[in-house]
């Protein structure tokens, strides 16, 4: 059973940085694709960023430009970089695992329990 942890949520004002970690567990990391998700009260959750074994990636258009996914497969780790956040940014942001990219809400296999970023104007 593959396990999720993020951490690197908090608070920031607009315009600033955060970068979000997931450390995964039970399973070769690098075999698998990778992603991330976010979800406010009462919206759906909506896919951020995603990335493949081979390192290729999606963003969201919300996020292009601003959001960078990465992983590096030695440390087990998957990354999201931050940049020049918005209050519309605030969120519980959620990594993810499944086999098949990309991922979408539908097809992952594995989710992390979350981390709060909220971001402030």
């Amino acid at each position: 059973q593959m396990q999720l942890v993020e951490s690197g949520g908090g608070s920031v004002q607009a315009g600033g940085s955060v970068r979000l970690s997931c450390t995964v567990s039970g399973y070769t990391h690098s075999s698998y694709c990778m992603g991330w998700f976010r979800q406010t009260p009462g919206k759906e959750r909506e896919r951020i960023a995603v990335i493949d074994s081979d390192g290729s990636t999606r963003n969201a258009d919300s996020v292009k430009g601003r959001f960078t996914i990465s992983r590096d497969n030695a440390k087990n780790t998957l990354y999201l970089q931050m940049n020049n956040l918005k209050p519309e940014d605030t969120a519980m942001y959620y990594c993810a695992a499944g086999v098949t990219y990309p991922l979408w809400l539908w097809n992952v296999d594995y989710w992390g329990q979350g981390t709060q970023v909220t971001v402030s104007s």
